[in-house]
């Protein structure tokens, strides 16, 4: 009878080595398996303001969009003779640029809507508002957004007039017409650059900066 109970004890490791031997590898693969989920899930998380940071990359490519175009009329232009361009030629760069605007303005949120009249209380008895005074710049009370906007209109407006000096036939217009184009056009990179909330530049002074030609 002293063989049973030694049977017994034998019988019960044996087995539990078999457990330890199945569980064993599954608990090494289950804990793998974690690891790489969490590994997983960090990876994929967005960087630390990941939104500031795109809105910024989303006003770079509104600038390089609105460039391209603006700098192909400018070029063909100077290389035309006399300034002077085919109605068609000069309509079809001039399209590409109010194309390249007209997504930048597309994107832009809509304001919000105004309620109706009919709910708000009739104006005599409402209080009297105190004057505003008025500012020299409006520009400084505006929106960056709005800021924007108009720099844009300006700069296609400008690029109108570029179309008709460049198909009039008269060469005296088209230099005051090429330089209210590139000056749209910086007005249009500074506001976009403002409005994007970029970083400020880290340029060096201007007194360590070259000195223009004929300036």
């Amino acid at each position: 009878m002293r063989g049973l109970p030694a049977r017994r004890i034998a019988s019960s490791v044996l087995c539990a080595t078999v457990l330890i031997g199945i569980a064993g590898p599954a608990a090494v693969a289950a804990d793998n398996d974690s690891a790489r989920e969490h590994v997983r899930a960090t990876s994929s998380a967005p960087v630390p303001n990941a939104d500031a940071l795109l809105t910024q990359v989303k006003g770079l490519g509104d600038i390089g969009s609105v460039l391209t175009p603006v700098t192909d009329l400018l070029n063909q232009v100077l290389k035309a003779d006399n300034g002077q361009l085919s109605a068609d030629q000069a309509q079809k760069l001039v399209d590409a640029v109010n194309e390249a605007v007209a997504k930048i303005t597309a994107a832009v949120p809509a304001a919000p809507a105004v309620p109706a009249t009919s709910a708000l209380p009739a104006t005599s008895a409402l209080p009297a508002l105190p004057a505003v005074p008025k500012s020299g710049d409006d520009s400084k009370a505006k929106a960056p957004a709005d800021v924007v906007g108009d720099t844009l209109a300006a700069l296609q407006k400008a690029v109108a007039s570029l179309l008709t000096a460049v198909t009039s036939g008269d060469v005296s217009q088209v230099v005051p017409a090429l330089t209210g184009v590139v000056t749209g056009l910086v007005n249009a990179v500074a506001a976009t650059l403002l409005g994007g909330g970029l970083p400020a530049p880290s340029l060096p002074s201007t007194s360590s900066l070259p000195a223009v030609p004929g300036a």
